[in-house]
């Protein structure tokens, strides 16, 4: 796969990443807005259990779909890393062992997504606790789960501030989603101190939508200026 990734234009590459960009915010938002968000709340264990248990197989959906989000991201980082190596090959792998960092504490926080499912249904050995003890301690889970994907986010957020980096830098991508990039970054960095991350997360949230959403439509419309590409690719050679 990674031979095929090197072999292809510059501009099918991009697409491609589009594609996956894309398919990661939609599975995204599925699973986060249209499952997670309708069926956990998260001061209520008992509501919170009513609702999984009323809808286990959307709550089985979700899961399944954050995995597949996971997986469209880690290739979309591959392809983007390969794009941007031309600017810097060092910090375009910074950037993405950051970013896969980031899925990989992501993906293991969904574990704890399912952990629910094996306390609300009450095998013999749960016998010793009460269903409210149950219930709270499936809220307890699904909150570890949140807060784990409050710690990838920290790490996207160093991801994208040195893809804008690079972006701007590059001359084969406009530089206002460079712009766009470092801010956003930015802003999910506030992660880092997660109280800090939760409280501004609406509004940080409709930002990084709109500037994911432009620039998958340029990815996929457009992808980059193959020539510039190769030029830029050229001087970075000559330069080792």
């Amino acid at each position: 796969m990674m031979k095929q990734i090197e072999e292809a234009s510059p501009r099918h590459k991009a697409r491609v990443a589009g594609v996956f960009y894309l398919l990661t915010l939609l599975a995204g938002i599925f699973a986060q807005g249209f499952v997670s968000m309708r069926l956990v709340v998260s001061d209520d264990a008992a509501t919170t259990a009513a609702n999984i248990l009323a809808h286990e197989s959307l709550f089985r959906w979700g899961f399944t779909v954050y995995m597949i989000e996971m997986t469209c991201q880690i290739i979309f980082m591959v392809l983007f890393y390969e794009l941007l190596k031309p600017v810097s090959k060092s910090i375009s792998l910074v950037a993405a062992v950051l970013g896969l960092t980031g899925c990989t504490i992501k993906t293991f926080s969904r574990v704890f997504y399912l952990g629910p499912l094996f306390i609300l249904h009450g095998a013999p050995y749960l016998s010793i606790f009460s269903r409210e003890q149950l219930q709270a301690l499936a809220l307890v889970l699904l909150n570890v789960n949140d807060h784990g994907a409050a710690m990838a986010m920290a790490f996207f957020g160093f991801h994208s501030l040195l893809n804008g980096y690079l972006i701007f830098r590059s001359t084969f991508l406009p530089r206002v989603f460079g712009l766009l990039g470092i801010i956003t970054g930015a802003g999910w960095l506030t992660f880092l101190y997660p109280p800090l991350g939760f409280r501004l997360f609406l509004y940080l949230a409709p930002v990084g939508l709109i500037v994911a959403t432009a620039l998958i439509v340029w990815l996929l419309v457009f992808g980059v200026n193959e020539q510039r590409w190769k030029e830029q690719a050229a001087a970075a050679a000559v330069l080792v």
